[in-house]
């Protein structure tokens, strides 16, 4: 990693998306261009050629399916050269038979890692943590998930995080505890009188108290 690796910043759920231009496996992208649109689920992992990231890229690659789905695309990171992350994409089609279809960012400068806070000295001073964010089609930033480096992401949580954030957007409703899609949902409480006095009366509600009520969409 260049000594010129910008200090490490951490980016706040509800801030706007750093933006950068970086060479990836699928030339070079301007996150702003990439993302306009859709959601985002942008991804760093340790490094190339290590045996938990390549369970975690190729598993993302299976499911890429799934993301399309509900308009996210895929964008993974590493410290590490464009060298290295073609080389380690082709190794992963042969040992493993799944293709990367999405971009990965070979960020060996750490630009991208400074912006995104995915540098935690006290875990490691020279490779990434295993950072999620997930980003909205207005380039915000709704969701952050740090790992550590000996333990793989869970990808359904991550699918079950997505599908609530979109399902609270359409709906204007909240997602309780371990809430998949076709669970009850959450009616946000209520900020006057009048629409306590709503809820009591609304027959599609599952009142719990006058501030906990459940509905299904």
């Amino acid at each position: 990693m260049s000594e010129e690796t910008p200090a490490t910043t951490m980016p706040r759920i509800g801030d706007i998306a750093p933006d950068f231009t970086i060479m990836t496996t699928q030339g070079e992208l301007t996150f702003s261009e990439y993302a306009e649109g859709s959601w985002v689920l942008l991804f760093s992992h340790p490094a190339d050629f290590t045996p938990v990231c390549s369970t975690e890229l190729t598993e993302f690659a299976r499911r890429s399916g799934e993301f399309a789905e509900r308009n996210v695309k895929l964008m993974g990171l590493s410290i590490d050269s464009i060298h290295a992350h073609v080389a380690w994409v082709e190794n992963l089609k042969q040992i493993l038979d799944t293709e990367i279809d999405y971009p990965m960012i070979a960020d060996h400068q750490g630009k991208v890692a400074g912006l995104y806070g995915m540098l935690h000295p006290g875990e490691s001073t020279t490779v990434t943590v295993r950072a999620v964010f997930v980003i909205d089609p207005e380039q915000k930033i709704r969701a952050i998930i740090y790992y550590p480096l000996n333990v793989g992401r869970n990808v359904d949580e991550i699918v079950r995080l997505i599908d609530g954030l979109q399902t609270s957007d359409k709906h204007s409703v909240a997602c309780p505890v371990n809430w998949k899609p076709g669970d009850k949902v959450i009616v946000p409480p209520p900020k006057t009188m009048a629409e306590v006095a709503e809820r009591n009366s609304n027959k599609d509600y599952e009142r719990l108290d006058f501030y906990l009520c459940r509905k299904s969409l």
